[in-house]
């Protein structure tokens, strides 16, 4: 060892040294950690040779060796003492060979703590050092429904399949989330490979993060990186140089702000501008000389989905109500993979308010969205956060209450069918509004739900066995497929009767967004939470959501339902307002209170009267999952 190398390890263990006396703070103890009678273990596992960030060592098994180290494992021993010597002969060792004797240590809710190596780890951080090898063992927390605790285990199953361990998340579901994002099925283990293509990327992620400021997150680093990823395709950013995804980050620096799991900022009508007053009210603010030019893109055509017939009809309503101020125009076939490059497409032919008006569509309208941002692009989606782009949808579920006081009242049996399709965010609130209103005419009314979209299933097959007369089918008609089954209608072999149908009238919501544009509420409309979307979520009292009865049904029973029409349009009525009963119990106390919109839209329960389910992710045709995996509610995904 030469001369040279010991005096630069003897000044170096002095300045580190100067460095650990100036921070209060020690290394924490494991095993006074656990002497907490409020911390309960199961076990250890035992996992093998592991590569450790150093950034996730807190401290030391035992308190043998905790006094000889500050909290960033600097030394802390006098430069003379037989530690400082060993110190420095380290230091030197791995100057010249490096480091290579894995250490052992403990691992405890994904931190940890050496039991031999301390030295090793203490010379390692002071050089700069990512990782160190080390033999390690887990010990287990109980089971509890502390988030903390829910959080890790969920990290226990997904280092099962990567064996990364250097991932820190706020929110549950973040690793399913990743593991989905990265291309991997639930329990697919990834390959070696695979495992130092993700670590690079999370590195160039993290050098960016840190280096600048003006990306941050409400969460942690990590849940920005998942951010990250929700936006651009994963082998797209593996692709991409460090210059090219600083771009990229810059760029999504506000979306990076939210966590996975924020809720958008509700406004539940046209007149809700989040509690704003208007400096000017009356004032009209002209968009421009020239007529504004605005672009729908839909997943499907108008003969093969009824949902894109009903957007449609909402569009040529539209330009009829704005003829001499709007331009309008359609793009139909829209798809996860071509959505960008049609988004593009209407931009060049000079529009510059975009509605896509499909949940699927979401990501690419986000991506260019971020690209463009002197383009207004709204996606049709529910409780999806995002600062480059806003959501819209309706309130289904006040037109579904009275539709199902109407079966209530009508049904023989007291059994009525409900068919529907995909288990996403607002659904279940759609399902138990109409429980709820056969429940309020009929209370020994059973709803029997059934799901369009399970592998192998006929839904018809319980309606039946059941003898199932009275049936809440799809919304609307498809004009390619026309037939009897639509809304609320009485079959039987030789008839079928339609009593009434929900009429999601998008007309009205365009009509009035376009409104609010010329008006200049857009931009009072902006919110200066950094953590929330923003998301219209308009129903009755904005003329969005209508309910129309057919000459079958009785006087009595539509006198009854154009009350309850008018109450709930005048917000003197919520279904959800008052004591709740799901399948398993009471899950809303107060006879006085009603759920907040938020607790609505991500119920993720059925109500008592309902017979039936919410199917899981693996129950679902491939065409359903793209769907439900983004926008899926509770246990689905």
């Amino acid at each position: 060892m030469s001369l040279g190398l010991s005096a630069e390890a003897h000044d170096e263990y002095l300045k580190y040294m100067k460095s650990g006396k100036k921070e209060k703070e020690g290394l924490e103890v494991l095993d006074a950690l656990l002497e907490d009678p409020n911390i309960l273990t199961v076990g250890e596992v035992p996992l093998g040779l592991v590569q450790i960030p150093l950034d996730q060592i807190a401290g030391t098994k035992t308190s043998a060796r905790s006094a000889s180290f500050s909290k960033s494992f600097y030394p802390l021993l006098p430069e003379k003492s037989e530690f400082a010597q060993k110190w420095m002969n380290l230091y030197c060792a791995h100057i010249e060979e490096g480091i290579r004797e894995p250490i052992k240590a403990y691992e405890f809710m994904n931190r940890f703590y050496v039991e031999e190596g301390n030295k090793r780890v203490s010379v390692l951080k002071c050089v700069g050092a990512v990782t160190v090898d080390g033999m390690v063992t887990r010990i287990l927390p109980a089971r509890t429904r502390k988030k903390e605790v829910r959080i890790y285990y969920e990290f226990v199953d997904f280092y099962r399949l990567a064996r990364i361990n250097d991932l820190n998340f706020s929110e549950e579901g973040s690793f399913a989330r990743l593991q989905r994002l990265v291309g991997k099925r639930p329990d697919e283990k990834w390959t070696e490979d695979e495992r130092k293509d993700f670590q690079a990327l999370h590195w160039r992620f993290k050098k960016i993060y840190e280096e600048r400021k003006e990306i941050s997150s409400t969460g942690t680093e990590d849940d920005a990186l998942l951010t990250l990823l929700s936006v651009y395709d994963y082998p797209e950013l593996l692709n991409m140089s460090i210059l090219e995804l600083k771009e990229k980050m810059l760029k999504s620096r506000e979306e990076l702000k939210l966590t996975e799991g924020s809720t958008p900022e509700l406004h539940m009508s046209p007149e809700d501008t989040a509690g704003k007053k208007r400096l000017l009210p009356n004032l009209r603010i002209p968009v421009s000389t020239s007529r504004m030019k605005a672009a729908f893109i839909h997943e499907k055509t108008v003969k093969t989905s009824a949902w894109t017939y009903a957007h449609e009809l909402g569009r040529l309503h539209l330009q009829r109500a704005f003829d001499e101020e709007i331009h309008t125009s359609c793009y139909d076939g829209a798809t996860e993979e071509n959505i960008e490059a049609l988004i593009e497409k209407s931009i060049e032919e000079g529009n510059n308010l975009i509605f896509t008006t499909s949940p699927p569509l979401l990501k690419g309208s986000l991506k260019m969205a971020i690209e463009h941002p002197e383009v207004k692009i709204l996606n049709c989606s529910l409780n999806t956060s995002h600062k480059y782009i806003r959501t819209y949808y309706a309130r289904m579920y006040e037109a579904k209450f009275l539709m199902g006081a109407i079966a209530g009242a009508m049904t023989e049996n007291d059994k009525i069918g409900y068919l529907a399709d995909y288990p996403i965010y607002g659904m279940t609130a759609n399902i138990n509004a109409f429980a709820l209103g056969a429940k309020m005419v009929n209370p020994r009314a059973k709803v029997y739900l059934e799901w369009t979209k399970l592998k192998n299933h006929d839904p018809f097959e319980t309606f039946r066995r059941e003898s199932i007369s009275y049936i809440s089918g799809q919304d609307m008609i498809t004009p390619k497929a026309a037939s009897r089954y639509f809304g609320l209608y009485r079959y039987d072999s030789s008839d079928t009767i339609n009593l009434a149908m929900p009429v999601w009238h998008w007309g009205k919501f365009y009509e009035q967004m376009i409104q609010r544009v010329m008006k200049g509420s857009w931009q009072e409309d902006e919110i200066s939470d950094k953590t929330r979307g923003l998301n219209y979520w308009w129903g009755m009292s904005a003329g969005v959501i209508e309910v129309i009865c057919s000459k079958h049904l009785p006087i009595g029973t539509a006198r009854l339902i154009d009350l309850l029409k008018n109450t709930i349009s005048s917000g003197n009525f919520n279904p959800f307002e008052g004591v709740l009963y799901s399948q398993k119990g009471i899950v809303h106390r107060d006879s006085t209170t009603e759920l907040s919109p938020e607790e609505i839209i991500t119920m993720d329960w059925l109500a008592e009267n309902v017979i039936g389910r919410i199917p899981k992710m693996e129950d679902l045709i491939d065409q359903a999952k793209p769907v439900v995996a983004m926008q899926g509610i509770g246990g689905t995904v």
